[in-house]
């Protein structure tokens, strides 16, 4: 059943990969419209089982103790970063979940590498991290405002031609180095086309419940659109690795994102595929020794072990012969 239930999602998921190694032209390769076809009514119940086998496998994750995820959303702004955020993780246990959002740096991060503050935010063994916007900050944002990497106070050697070549590298070893540790690295790029971000802007301008959520520097930032474009493409292509890849999702329909986010990161667990673990000869030897305590301590007239009873397996009546 879970062979057929990962290969089903595999099947979903895999238009949206990029294939190490590939050139990506974002306007080309991928529509941010796109739906495989899908009805809005049958992604509820997709969503649905998504949730489920979330809350399934975060806790084989978090009972093995040996491997962590860390879940990386790259969009612009209006993307549905946070939207997909709280229906994506909605039925996971909060203690193992741990979400980061990344903004301006501050002196102390400026006062460090580049990574350094993301680095701290890592998830330890069966916990599960996402990063609400990532350390790719440092090769879309910094590259297409020059400003900001004035601010980062690299020395002149650092800033020679070919500094984002060399970070593609960097955060590619640094990724293979938290992947060969056990720490599996999910990257999501939810792709908003220029008009739906547009009537997204309008929206938080015309609700009123919506204007907090709003910033002139939102629009501001749109004028850079087509430079976002050429990051994203060359950030796509250099950085999607076989132990790191990434899956560009459409996010013009929010429902569909959200299915699509959910697939990626459910296939992610069930390739990890934790289990419980085993529990040793000493060890159900106490077990059988604390139920046989707790069951003598059960008040007259109540099952000595109520949750034994509520779920025993009935036995099948003998047919009687001839």
């Amino acid at each position: 059943m879970a062979d057929t239930r990962a290969r089903r999602l595999m099947e979903f998921i895999a238009p949206l990969r990029v294939e190490p190694g590939s050139r990506v032209d974002l306007a080309r390769d991928f529509d941010p419209r796109y739906r495989d076809a899908l009805r809005k009514s049958e992604g509820v119940e997709l969503l649905r089982t998504g949730t489920e086998l979330l809350t399934e496998y975060q806790a084989r994750l978090a009972a093995q103790d040996t491997y962590g995820v860390l879940l990386c959303l790259q969009a612009l702004d209006a993307g549905g970063k946070d939207g997909t955020i709280r229906h994506v993780m909605s039925g996971m246990n909060p203690q193992g979940v741990q979400v980061s959002s990344f903004k301006v740096p501050s002196a102390e991060e400026l006062d460090h590498d580049y990574l350094w503050r993301y680095a701290k935010r890592l998830p330890a063994r069966g916990d599960i991290a996402v990063f609400n916007r990532s350390h790719y900050e440092e090769v879309l944002v910094v590259r297409v405002h020059q400003d900001v990497l004035d601010r980062q106070k690299l020395p002149a050697s650092a800033r020679r031609p070919g500094i984002w070549k060399r970070r593609y590298r960097e955060i590619n070893n640094w990724e293979r180095h938290l992947s060969d540790n056990g720490f599996k690295v999910v990257k999501i790029f939810l792709n908003l086309s220029r008009e739906e971000q547009r009537v997204r802007f309008l929206k938080r301008i015309d609700l009123p419940e919506k204007n907090w959520k709003f910033s002139a520097a939102d629009v501001r930032e749109r004028r850079y659109w087509d430079d976002y474009q050429r990051a994203f493409s060359e950030m796509l292509s250099a950085t999607s690795t076989a132990w790191a890849p990434w899956y560009v999702v459409p996010a013009d329909r929010k429902w569909f994102a959200r299915i699509c986010a959910s697939a990626v990161l459910v296939h992610t667990l069930m390739e990890i595929d934790p289990q419980y673990p085993e529990v040793g000869a000493g060890a159900r030897k106490e077990l059988r020794a604390a139920r046989r305590e707790l069951e003598a301590e059960a008040p007259g007239g109540a099952p000595a072990d109520p949750y034994a009873a509520r779920h025993r397996t009935p036995r099948r009546r003998a047919r009687p012969k001839g």
